[in-house]
């Protein structure tokens, strides 16, 4: 064991020498201000990484063309993955002198530069106490905090910032449509800042966080329980933990105790590849575990300069006989206690360590890179091999190399290894940042096997950056507050939890959802939902059609009506010389009896699907064939009029009124119907539409008016002359002859402004096609009025009492016996 790492634990001399700051050993225990806290022992990893470094020295140093002529050295300090160790290194690296604690703390650094440190607190210490008299080049430091250029200006890392890490690992929980999720995470630099981007970016993918509790290595025993229990009785089943391995390993103890099992982990680079956790102890807990970590590689001669250490590199040197004793579990010691002895000829190509295998060399790998951009900052910096005579051209030394100089030169670094691997930093000084997603995985001999399953590059496009290959992963679980909404609901969320946390409710009508959507949307006017709520279908056109029993009874009405009219006309034509078919001025009965058919048969166009013609006709044949129609009855109601005029001694009124007369009387008032309903056409004309107002799930297939001024005006035409029709009616009732028209046609003439009195009400007031039935019941009661009240009568007396059809009975001046 160590006590006072302020001495280097393995050093060498060099021109230029590179300091390491490594957590070999793991400081557990709270720290106190003493300088005598022992670690615990030293971890393989990071020991791997020291020797990962000293071999990537010694290649540089028998290169040709790296540094030609020039020496590497080093010196590595234990920062023991705490703060206090971690300032001891710091100004060992900094001080010219072997120790820090004499009285001349003032000599010049020396180092040139700094692999490390392994934790992001730890070099976040190293930098605010060495300022810019050290270039750390850190292989493990992943705080975004550190790319702050302001801050930290001269500060290089060979691994991504965590910035990219965080925002992939919420885009790895979207992908697997985990919205509720615990985080735990070290409570420091490390974890603080990777769980903030993490919980910044998984709100922008809609991830809720149930808990979000964080640890320390020297928390009590008490805290790390109650975080565990935490854990435990959350809903959750994905657990992000962005957690340094030190910090894993004290809730993992602490986790077994209490038999936390169920749980999907999300881990972060630090400890999603460290072999010590894939042992038994704790694989039956994490197995399953996905993360992202940096990518794999392969650094050819590394295993075999590995397998070389041996404590008798070095006799003197305490850390290697640690390792020694700690790998083959024997003592130096001559009181061993039990312990067998180690000889130092013990073969560490005869067991399996973690140590020697180099099958996940990933940090490993940021530690080879980090020496090599130093290597060829200062290469860059002596101008080496600029001159073009010789590949191994000596280089410019100086005595002294700034440290802006050099973090001018490492900024510029741009090669690649022999892995084919390339080395850059961004203004940040940061890598670039590609990830590899890894499950844990059994082997077929049962052993925990880390399995690339994707990867996660930053610098392609958004919705590019994660992919996955195609394997099969281990055990993904389903993490929801809420489950999914089914089709035809929509989300209400439940009061004081987060958004992921839901009820769901049935769509309101005339809105739907599906498998995509979250809200109801409603449905275009033409649709309307279906029972389900989850797709919308064409609503129900309802207009009056032939085929149901309104329009077919309307359409009875109107042909038997029709036929009605032909059958008097027919009647009457029969009779034409009869002297009651001639007292009634035949001509205008024909053109009377005609109007009435077209009245009767222009219903028929109110009836079926709404088209641009039927819209137009309908309206335009309705008042134009009334109009003619009332003329008639007018043109026949002034010729009683006049008739009895004419009587009076010495009147010529008739010479005024004669046939001619009527004929141009009944087509000057019709005309001026006709020019009415033209310009009504012209200027707004009547249009098919479809009314959603009146019916929520079904389409009212109607007639638009267009111009209203156009509908009223011909309506009101048409009263006017059944007004001017009535009264003069009206006035010659009272007429001497026995078969007096004029009593009739105000009968008439009563029930037609009566039924057109009460349509107006009527047809505002009814909805949809009930419109157009009151529209068409109007027309055809007004109609049946007319023809009724005129005409049936006279049928009577030619077909059942013809011994009234006599100019005397007409004229009132015989009796019938």
């Amino acid at each position: 064991m160590l006590g006072r790492p302020e001495f280097p634990l393995l050093s060498k001399k060099g021109d230029i020498t590179i300091g390491g700051a490594f957590s070999i050993h793991s400081q557990i225990s709270k720290p106190s201000l003493s300088f005598t806290d022992n670690p615990e022992p030293l971890t393989c990893s990071e020991f791997r990484f020291a020797q990962t470094m000293i071999f990537a020295i010694e290649e540089i140093n028998n290169s040709s063309s790296l540094l030609p002529n020039i020496s590497l050295g080093y010196k590595i300090f234990d920062s023991c993955g705490s703060t206090l160790p971690s300032t001891r290194a710091i100004m060992g690296l900094i001080n010219g002198q072997e120790r820090i604690l004499g009285k001349n703390c003032s000599g010049l650094s020396s180092v040139h530069a700094v692999i490390g440190a392994s934790e992001s607190s730890s070099t976040i210490g190293m930098l605010q106490i060495s300022g810019i008299f050290q270039i750390p080049i850190s292989h493990f430091a992943t705080c975004a905090c550190l790319s702050n250029r302001k801050q930290y200006p001269s500060f290089f890392r060979t691994i991504p910032s965590d910035y990219y890490q965080s925002r992939a690992l919420a885009k790895l929980v979207k992908h697997f449509g985990w919205t509720w999720v615990g985080t735990v995470r070290s409570d420091n630099d490390y974890g603080n800042n990777g769980m903030t981007t993490f919980i910044t970016a998984a709100h922008q993918e809609g991830i809720c966080v149930e808990y979000s509790e964080a640890i320390s290595r020297t928390d009590s025993g008490e805290q790390v329980a109650r975080v565990v229990r935490v854990i435990r009785s959350g809903s959750a089943r994905v657990l992000v933990a962005f957690l340094a391995q030190s910090e894993m390993n004290v809730l993992l103890e602490e986790a077994l105790k209490q038999n936390l099992t169920g749980l999907q982990w999300v881990g972060s680079e630090s400890w999603i590849t460290a072999g010590h956790l894939a042992n038994k102890r704790y694989s039956s807990m994490l197995m399953g575990s996905l993360g992202f970590t940096i990518r794999k590689t392969k650094i050819t001669g590394l295993q075999e300069f590995l397998l070389q250490v041996n404590p008798s590199q070095d006799a003197q040197n305490k850390l290697l006989r640690e390792f020694w004793e700690a790998t083959f579990d024997c003592s130096f010691k001559s009181d061993l206690h039990g312990q067998s002895h180690c000889s130092g000829s013990e073969r560490l190509q005869d067991i399996h360590n973690p140590f020697t295998d180099v099958s996940e060399l990933r940090i490993s790998n940021n530690v080879y890179k980090a020496v090599y951009a130093a290597a060829h900052a200062m290469h860059s910096m002596l101008k080496c091999g600029q001159t073009g005579e010789a590949v191994n051209q000596s280089c410019v030394w100086k005595d002294h190399l700034e440290p802006k100089q050099v973090v001018r030169h490492l900024q510029d670094v741009n090669f690649t290894l022999q892995s084919g691997e390339r080395v850059y930093f961004d203004g940040n000084g940061d890598p670039a940042a590609t990830y590899e997603l890894v499950n844990w995985q059994r082997n077929r001999a049962g052993d925990s096997v880390f399995v690339a399953v994707g990867s996660y590059d930053a610098s392609l496009p958004n919705g590019k950056q994660f992919t996955m290959n195609g394997i099969n992963i281990t055990w993904v679980p389903v993490s929801v507050c809420s489950e999914k909404c089914p089709p035809g609901t929509r989300k209400v969320l439940q009061k004081g939890k987060p958004v992921c946390c839901y009820d769901c409710i049935r769509c309101a009508e005339g809105e739907i959802s599906n498998i995509t959507s979250v809200t109801c949307t409603r449905c275009p006017p033409e649709f309307w939902s279906n029972n389900r709520r989850d797709a919308c279908i064409k609503k129900e056109a309802v207009f009056l059609s032939f085929e149901e029993i309104m329009g077919a009874l309307l359409t009875i009405a109107s042909l038997f009506g029709t036929c009605m009219t032909a059958l008097v006309a027919y009647i009457f034509f029969r009779n034409r010389k009869t002297p009651i078919v001639r007292a009634n001025n035949s001509e205008l009965s024909f053109l009377l009896l005609f109007s009435l058919t077209l009245c009767f048969l222009c219903s028929l166009t109110f009836i079926g699907r709404p088209s641009e013609w039927s819209c137009m006709l309908r309206h335009t044949a309705f008042g134009i064939t009334f109009v003619l129609c009332i003329s008639c009855v007018l043109g026949k109601t002034m010729v009683v009029l006049m008739a009895f005029r004419a009587t009076l001694p010495g009147s010529n009124v008739m010479k005024w009124f004669g046939p001619a007369q009527q004929r141009l009387s009944v087509l000057g008032v019709t005309l001026i119907q006709i020019i009415i309903c033209i310009l009504w056409l012209i200027i707004s004309p009547p249009f098919p539409s479809m009314n959603f107002k009146e019916f929520k799930d079904k389409i009212i297939l109607e007639c638009a008016l267009g111009s209203a001024v156009g509908f009223w005006a011909v309506l009101g035409y048409i009263g006017l002359l059944a007004v001017l029709c009535f009264i003069c009616a009206f006035l010659a009732r009272k007429l001497p002859d026995n078969f007096n028209e004029a009593k009739f046609i105000t009968f008439s003439m009563l029930i037609f402004c009566a039924v057109w009195i009460t349509f107006i009400p009527a047809y505002v007031s009814s909805p949809g096609k009930f419109s157009v039935a009151v529209e068409i019941f109007a027309i055809l009661a007004s109609s049946f009025g007319l023809l009724i009240c005129i005409f049936i009568p006279k049928c009577y007396i030619i077909l059942l009492r013809p011994e009234k059809n006599t100019k005397k009975n007409m004229m009132g001046k015989g009796s019938i016996k």
